[in-house]
């Protein structure tokens, strides 16, 4: 069987005894699948008595997609009758000794650290649209190849296949790549849809068809567009965040602190004129009153009422609430009420947080807020932030969410420091209409 330009690649850096983590794809119909299943089956025919991994964020989804890709190339190679698949075990066996374990390799809440995968012992792995999956699940996963490597002079080596996303597979992969900066063990292959002749042209035309995000990433493999209908900051409205050229800083200044709380390891301040960011400054992990003698030195260098401050209340920012005597943010207190007709109404949403955020993320789509920033670093971190806000259980009915601070960190690969000192900015445009009327979510 000839393999694609990319997929040759790919299988060179699956076989040297550098690379031992390979990314695949970035497109739709690049060979991903095919890609790791035909690498699964080498490896299992070469080396006898060996334990590989096919894994995907859930095990239905595996059996009725890569599962299938792997028994129709099987039959193209007439290797049928050199394993047996016990569907009970999710095992295919291979008459040489050798296995490929079907896995699950979703977050789960009652296994949130993959204790399930902890005495699993296996030589190398295959993880088909990886980005659907937690990077810690990558992580774990790596750590359990081990398994008769030594016999066979092998070196760990994981397979990844996905399209675009904006998340753990972007931050780790795809930007290094773009940037040069990708470690010596990792690889990342670009391949798209114009790469593969075997595909018929009805296809690329169903793909050009698509809506502007769906196109740009599964046609042109462009990562930074997001698809998620969840999302609510598209990738246009986040560089114009960045370029305020249309706004002026005008009006009152406000000060929004995100206060280090255990597990973080620093404090964003963001000073605002008006809608418009002018200043940020992040203070590394430190005692309570290096924060508060820092924003300070802000509020007097500004000209910023302790009553036009806002701290994160939660834990620790309490201490900063109180000797700073200004506003306090409770993440999971109830949202406040608007005026509406002269009627306080209680809007739809889950906690203050979520409101702040959802209404925040108007303002920027809708052109209305931004920041001066010419810090690339601090664009990046930010940008990776504001791409993760985005609505938990949208095809449900009830009160509107975002999803929550945990899930982000699972998908950029880190604690995001920089989204709350942003939307808590909201918080002052609610005030006018709020009167101080704050209740405590049961």
């Amino acid at each position: 069987m000839k393999l694609l330009i990319k997929q040759e690649h790919a299988i060179f850096y699956l076989k040297d005894t550098i690379t031992e983590e390979v990314l695949y794809g970035g497109a739709a119909g690049g060979g991903k699948s095919a890609l790791g299943c035909l690498w699964l089956m080498e490896m299992c025919l070469t080396h006898p008595g060996t334990r590989w991994l096919m894994g995907r964020s859930k095990l239905k989804t595996l059996r009725e997609t890569t599962l299938n890709t792997f028994f129709e190339l099987a039959a193209q190679l007439r290797l049928g009758s050199q394993f047996t698949y016990k569907s009970a075990d999710h095992i295919i066996l291979w008459k040489n000794g050798s296995e490929i374990i079907l896995k699950d390799l979703f977050l789960y809440p009652s296994d949130p650290n993959f204790d399930s995968l902890g005495s699993l012992e296996i030589t190398g792995a295959f993880i088909d649209e990886c980005s659907q999956v937690a990077y810690p699940a990558w992580q774990i996963v790596k750590s359990r190849i081990r398994y008769k490597l030594n016999e066979y002079k092998l070196i760990p080596k994981m397979l990844g296949s996905c399209n675009p996303a904006k998340n753990w597979a972007y931050k780790e992969f795809y930007k290094p790549a773009r940037d040069n900066a990708l470690p010596p063990y990792r690889r990342f292959i670009q391949s798209l849809p114009t790469d593969n002749p075997h595909l018929h042209p009805s296809y690329l035309k169903s793909l050009l068809r698509l809506d502007k995000n769906s196109r740009e990433r599964l046609y042109y493999g462009n990562w930074e567009y997001d698809d998620d209908p969840a999302t609510l900051i598209d990738h246009d409205s986040i560089a114009d965040y960045f370029n305020p050229i249309h706004l002026k800083p005008e009006g009152a200044k406000f000060l929004t602190i995100d206060v280090a709380r255990k597990g973080k390891d620093k404090t964003i301040l963001r000073v605002w004129h008006g809608w418009v960011c002018i200043a940020r400054e992040e203070i590394a992990k430190s005692g309570l009153d290096v924060v508060v003698g820092r924003a300070r030195i802000l509020q007097s260098k500004y000209g910023i009422a302790p009553t036009n401050t806002i701290a994160d209340e939660d834990g620790v920012g309490g201490g900063v609430v109180d000797f700073l005597k200004c506003k306090g943010f409770v993440n999971n207190s109830s949202p406040l009420e608007v005026r509406e007709n002269n009627v306080y109404v209680k809007p739809n949403y889950d906690n203050l947080k979520s409101q702040c955020s959802i209404k925040m993320a108007e303002m920027i789509v809708n052109r209305q807020a931004g920041e001066v920033c010419d810090n690339h670093h601090v664009q990046q971190i930010v940008t990776e932030e504001m791409e993760q806000v985005k609505l938990k259980d949208i095809d449900r009915d009830g009160k509107q969410g975002i999803i929550p601070k945990e899930r982000v960190k699972e998908l950029i690969g880190r604690s995001p420091d920089e989204w709350d000192s942003i939307m808590m900015r909201y918080w002052f445009a609610l005030r006018k209409d709020y009167r101080a009327r704050v209740r405590i979510a049961p």
